[in-house]
């Protein structure tokens, strides 16, 4: 089926599971596949290869929607946007010659709405949600992803509830209640969280926005990849170090990337996905390590990187496809390792990054020392919100105005 949105077509085909390959219609509403697994959208390739080619990309806006006919929405008026801005790629010269690298970027994503990456998947996730008919949505988080959730719910009209773990900072539930969202602290993880939200559907009808959980959100996270594709002119880097949890924005791009291969817009060389976990949290790389098609669920998870902390992910084969497919590595960084990078990137490079940002710096010099990765690879980490969300160390100095200075203490 192709409709039309703002004069271009989309080209959604069908929903496929992610496991067993059964199709499902698009433009009906699903959550898992029938095999409890994620679906996939997918697209009619051969015609959109036919309907667009990468010049027409230069005359459109840099946003997300930039992107349309990758995209699901199929009516102009269904989409819930907060402004999607491409994000800057920030070369990283200080840090290249601390590490003796050649090529680092800061893909800095602190610059979306409500100041994370999260803005671009639950985008589309509402903007489906909204063009499906759906009244009232609620999800588990860890922080960001509830609170563009509540952004984009607000928008739309749409009654949201988010659930939380306890120790969640409390700027990200300050900034859910805020926007209009019911919040509510748990004491648990995110995975009791995402029961609650599981268990409440017949109780509540609401539909559940957990990750994976629905098809959608992966189309959004799945932007990071085209925006790296055409910002490096059609010639992927060699490695993505990509912060996960629940992993989304690294599935999205596996398959942006496998997408754009198919229709000729890049050649067969795709980047190593390398996918960084804190050491208290890391069942992917468990699972890794151990040759796992899944990650068993982690006991007793703890890291100052809120927001990769998920001991059990519903998409984590997924993940590992992506990783092993495209001869990467999974990778877990102490926590006193994730702060080292953090203040080294905003001593160096004047980037204030988030935790989980900056294990992905972490997770790079780890992999150099341990040979995973060479100095001569070109590397991407992902910054994945704004380091304001986030508490920062307290400054005592102060002068008094009214007494002599002694400058040379300063």
């Amino acid at each position: 089926m192709t409709n039309r949105i703002d004069d271009q077509p989309t080209f959604v085909a069908h929903l496929e599971c992610s496991e067993t390959g059964k199709q499902y219609p698009a433009d009906q509403l699903h959550g898992l596949s029938d095999a409890g697994k994620p679906l996939l959208v997918r697209y009619d390739l051969p015609a959109l290869s036919l309907a667009i080619d990468r010049d027409v990309l230069r005359s459109r806006p840099q946003d997300i929607w930039r992107y349309r006919e990758f995209l699901p929405v199929r009516e102009k008026q269904s989409i819930v946007s907060l402004g999607e801005s491409m994000t800057p790629l920030l070369p990283c010269l200080n840090l290249q010659d601390q590490t003796g690298g050649s090529a680092i970027y800061i893909k800095d994503e602190g610059r979306l709405p409500t100041g994370s990456f999260k803005a671009r998947g639950l985008c589309l996730a509402v903007s489906m949600a909204k063009e499906l008919g759906v009244k009232k949505i609620a999800m588990p988080t860890n922080g960001n992803a509830g609170a563009a959730l509540a952004a984009y719910a607000a928008r739309a009209g749409i009654e949201c509830f988010v659930f939380c773990p306890d120790d969640t900072p409390q700027i990200n539930i300050r900034e859910i209640a805020a926007q209009n969202a019911s919040v509510w602290c748990v004491n648990g993880y995110i995975n009791d969280c995402g029961k609650i939200v599981g268990d409440g559907k017949a109780a509540m009808n609401w539909f559940d926005m957990s990750t994976l959980k629905e098809p959608y959100r992966i189309e959004g996270k799945k932007t990071m990849g085209l925006e790296l594709a055409e910002q490096f002119n059609w010639e992927l880097p060699d490695v993505i170090m990509y912060p996960t949890g629940g992993g989304t924005g690294l599935i999205g791009m596996w398959k942006a990337f496998a997408e754009l291969e198919a229709i000729g817009w890049i050649g067969s060389k795709k980047p190593r996905m390398v996918a960084v976990q804190a050491s208290g949290c890391a069942p992917i790389v468990k699972a890794f390590e151990e040759g796992a098609k899944h990650a068993s669920p982690w006991a007793n998870a703890h890291t100052v990187a809120a927001g990769i902390r998920v001991p059990a992910a519903v998409g984590d084969f997924l993940i590992l496809q992506g990783v092993r497919e495209s001869d990467g590595f999974a990778i877990a960084v102490d926590d006193d390792q994730i702060l080292q990078a953090r203040h080294e990137i905003s001593c160096k490079e004047g980037v204030l990054m988030c935790p989980e940002g900056a294990a992905t710096y972490a997770a790079y010099k780890q992999g150099l020392a341990e040979g995973l990765i060479t100095k001569d690879e070109s590397v991407i980490l992902f910054n994945c919100a704004t380091g304001l969300k986030y508490p920062l160390a307290p400054v005592e100095n102060t002068l008094d105005y009214t007494k002599p200075i002694d400058y040379s203490s300063l």
